[in-house]
């Protein structure tokens, strides 16, 4: 009886852990932004984020990159280097999730090419909106004769924005739905405790018609609360 209740205990600990770190990783990311943050401590997030990949991290790591080549290259444009040089010099400076894509901007900046269609042609769909919203800095700055320096520079400022209100928004929804996944997985602990006080619960949910009507019910209303928490939650933030 005492080890079943120490099993218990440690899986509804289990269950904690694996519920908790995307609060903290959230909040550690938002501390970690400071521009006087030594790089070591900076790759800190992409280092706790590396084993789980998944595409709303990859789009937020792209989101990332983009914000710091458009800081890069509006400080090689105001240093007086020439568009193309700037942008390959920016390019190469930066830790792009998945740097293959992005071989095509290099050559066409390096040969002259069409620099803004290749920009949109590498974005990702999902966390490529710095780099499109830079192929169209790119167009305006080289067919109109615009200051690209300091389009860029107020491109990185909506970038910077948009992205603090994205991780303010997931900090602000990192605890519901943690609470919803906690409280999903309760009815797992309840039948592990019952099954420590000899209740035999899987004979009852089982073996019973009451019991499996009961299973049953219990399982779709879990299910219908996960769904809705993710639903009001993706409504909130896409």
């Amino acid at each position: 009886m005492t080890g079943a209740l120490i099993a218990a205990l440690s899986t509804a600990g289990a269950i904690w852990l694996w519920t908790g770190p995307d609060q903290a990783t959230t909040r550690l990311t938002r501390l970690l932004r400071s521009d006087n943050l030594p790089p070591q401590w900076k790759s800190l997030p992409k280092l706790l984020k590396a084993p789980n990949s998944t595409p709303a991290r990859r789009a937020e790591a792209w989101r990332q990159a983009s914000i710091e080549l458009c800081q890069s290259l509006s400080a090689e444009l105001s240093a007086g280097r020439t568009p193309s040089e700037s942008l390959v010099r920016a390019m190469t400076a930066v830790d792009f999730p998945e740097p293959d894509l992005l071989r095509p901007v290099l050559a066409a900046a390096r040969d002259g090419g069409d620099v803004s269609a290749a920009l949109r042609t590498a974005a990702p769909q999902q966390g490529g909106e710095g780099l499109r919203q830079l192929a169209a800095c790119w167009e305006v700055g080289t067919t109109v004769g615009a200051g690209m320096a300091t389009l860029i520079d107020r491109a990185a400022q909506t970038l910077r924005a948009a992205q603090a209100h994205r991780q303010d928004v997931a900090a602000q929804l990192a605890g519901p739905r943690t609470t919803a996944r906690m409280l999903a997985a309760l009815p797992v602990l309840g039948i592990l405790m019952a099954a420590a006080l000899n209740m035999n619960p899987l004979h009852f949910l089982f073996g019973s018609l009451p019991g499996l009507m009961c299973l049953i019910a219990g399982v779709a209303l879990d299910v219908c609360g996960l769904w809705w928490t993710n639903t009001m939650s993706n409504q909130v933030q896409p």
